[in-house]
C-alpha cells in the first residue's frame, strides 16, 4: 500500500504544480514542473520507483522491473492523484481558460517523442544495472520533462503523462475530446522506449 500512496502523492504534486503555474501565470512554468517532478522522484524513488506516470509504469513493466500485479494499482493511484490535483486547482483558481484546439498530428508526434525520451531516461537511469545506486536519477528525469515542456509545450502542452492529461482536462486546460491524443501518444512512447531499452541492453534483465 505504501507504494501506491507514494505514487498518488507524487502525481498529485506534479499535476498541482502544472495547474497552479499555468493557470496562475507563473513565469517559466516548465522550471517549476521539472523541479516538482525531480523532488518527488527523490522523495519516493526508494518506495515505489517514483513513476508518477502511467506511461512510465508501462515502460518499466515491459522492461521487466515492475510486477504485473502493480501495474493497475499504480495506474489507479496516479490517476487518482491527478484527479485530486485537478480538483484542488479548480478550487484554488475556480476555472482554467480553455486551451485552443490542438494540431492533432503535430501533438501526437510531439507527445510520442518526448514521452519516449522521458521513459527512455527513466529506464536508463533508474532501472539499468550499470546505473544502480546513482544519485543523479531525479535530476535526469526532472530535466527531461523540463526540456520537453520548453521544446514542444507550445505544440501539445508538454503533457508526456496520461495522468497529467486527465488532470489538465479537469482543470479545463485541455478539452476532454482531445484526451485520446495524449493517451495514444504517451502509452506508445512508453512502449517504444521499453523496446529500445531491451534491444540496447539484452543482458540487463
Amino acid at each position: 500500500m505504501n507504494k501506491y500512496l507514494t505514487e498518488l502523492i507524487g502525481t498529485f504534486f506534479l499535476v498541482l504544480t502544472i495547474g497552479c503555474t499555468v493557470i496562475g501565470g507563473a513565469a517559466l512554468p516548465p522550471l517549476a514542473i521539472g523541479a516538482a517532478l525531480m523532488v518527488m522522484v527523490y522523495a519516493g524513488g526508494h518506495i515505489s520507483g517514483a513513476h508518477y506516470n502511467p506511461a512510465v509504469t508501462l515502460a518499466v513493466y515491459l522492461r521487466g522491473r515492475c510486477p504485473a500485479t502493480d501495474v493497475a494499482p499504480y495506474w489507479a493511484a496516479q490517476i487518482l492523484g491527478a484527479v485530486l490535483a485537478g480538483l484542488a486547482v479548480k478550487f484554488l483558481y475556480h476555472a482554467g481558460n480553455p486551451a485552443p484546439a490542438l494540431n492533432v498530428p503535430a501533438a501526437l508526434v510531439a507527445e510520442f517523442l518526448f514521452t519516449f525520451a522521458l521513459a527512455y531516461v527513466v529506464l536508463n537511469v533508474a532501472t539499468a544495472k550499470a546505473a544502480a545506486g546513482n544519485s543523479y536519477y531525479g535530476l535526469a528525469i526532472g530535466f527531461t520533462v523540463l526540456a520537453g515542456a520548453f521544446a514542444v509545450g507550445p505544440i501539445s502542452g508538454g503533457v508526456f503523462n496520461p495522468a497529467v492529461a486527465v488532470g489538465i482536462s479537469i482543470m479545463e486546460l485541455s478539452p476532454w475530446n482531445e484526451l485520446w491524443v495524449f493517451l495514444v501518444a504517451n502509452f506508445a512512447g512508453g512502449a517504444a522506449a521499453a523496446a529500445v531499452f531491451k534491444f540496447n541492453n539484452p543482458t540487463d534483465v
